[in-house]
């Protein structure tokens, strides 16, 4: 086989989405075939649509917007969007911004919305933590970092695998996703790690988002192997390098496959039952294990 015809996209062995070249993939549009990643499938009654098929039936001079009930789905049942990366990016800002933040203010700033159960330690004098009430540190704590290797490579890791699984959710749900994941490896921190030690970053969220990620490369029956070995790596390094949250990046893991898997195979006839249904539940237990320990400090 001469070079010209090697380097043909047919001689791939794994086809690409026919919008995004770099994306391998092996689900195709049930109406023309072409293969399509899950930043570009739409749910069908039978399989996954493209974009283009879905748009193909409405007029090009017509630009009112479908009803709500007619728009193109996720896979998920999310509302197909034109920026599947817009929470991503969002999420990305706000954790930058509050890095300068953090920088020009120092910690007269992250001490006051950083994770520590009781802040009854001598260096720690005059702050109060979530057991003195301050429950709202298990959402701020998430969007702080303590250096710029930190949120470099939380940042990264939130690009790489936040944009196409909010391609395939939908917004509402994938903010929802990472929020729960955040709490839930928040709450396991507050529960577990000694009462007055800090702790900061979007870890549990990133790590909520690898285990919804590998629901969905099931569900799609793509090649885990790159995700799986990712997640091991990160494993190793939660577990083997000191000074590291490990509850919070165990908490958020395990949420996100329990969200994921929800949002991912939940019926359609029930999707949106099952789906938050699953998010209200996994909050019930964030409640719990906080009031659980509120009451052991206090």
């Amino acid at each position: 086989m001469d070079q010209a015809a090697a380097d043909a996209p047919g001689a791939r062995s794994v086809p690409v989405c026919y919008r995004h070249p770099d994306r391998e993939t092996g689900v195709r549009c049930t109406r023309c075939d072409r293969p399509i990643c899950p930043e570009c499938m739409v749910d069908a009654s039978v399989g996954f649509q493209c974009p283009d098929c879905v748009r193909g039936g409405t007029s090009a001079s017509d630009h009112a917007p479908a009803p709500a009930d007619n728009r193109p789905r996720t896979l998920a049942g999310g509302t197909l969007t034109r920026d599947p990366r817009l929470v991503t990016k969002v999420l990305i800002g706000l954790n930058l911004a509050l890095f300068l933040v953090k920088l020009s203010l120092g910690d007269v700033f992250t001490n006051q919305l950083d994770l520590i159960g009781r802040a009854y330690a001598p260096h720690l004098t005059g702050i109060q933590g979530v057991a003195e009430g301050q429950w709202y540190r298990l959402l701020t704590s998430m969007f702080l970092h303590g250096g710029y290797v930190h949120i470099l490579f939380n940042m990264l890791s939130l690009w790489w695998i936040g944009g196409p699984l909010e391609g395939a959710l939908g917004r509402a749900r994938y903010l929802t996703l990472y929020l729960v994941c955040g709490l839930a490896g928040g709450a396991l921190t507050y529960l577990l790690a000694a009462p007055n030690q800090p702790s900061l970053g979007a870890s549990g969220a990133i790590f909520g988002l690898f285990g919804a990620t590998a629901v969905l490369l099931r569900r799609l029956k793509y090649d885990m192997r790159p995700v799986v070995v990712l997640l091991v790596v990160n494993l190793i390094i939660t577990f083997g390098v000191p000074g590291i949250a490990w509850q919070a990046h165990i908490g958020g893991l395990v949420a996100g496959v329990v969200v994921g898997y929800a949002m991912i195979h939940a019926p359609r006839e029930r999707r949106a039952l099952i789906q938050y249904g699953a998010c209200a539940l996994v909050l019930l237990v964030v409640a719990v294990l906080t009031l659980v320990r509120t009451l052991q400090l206090t």
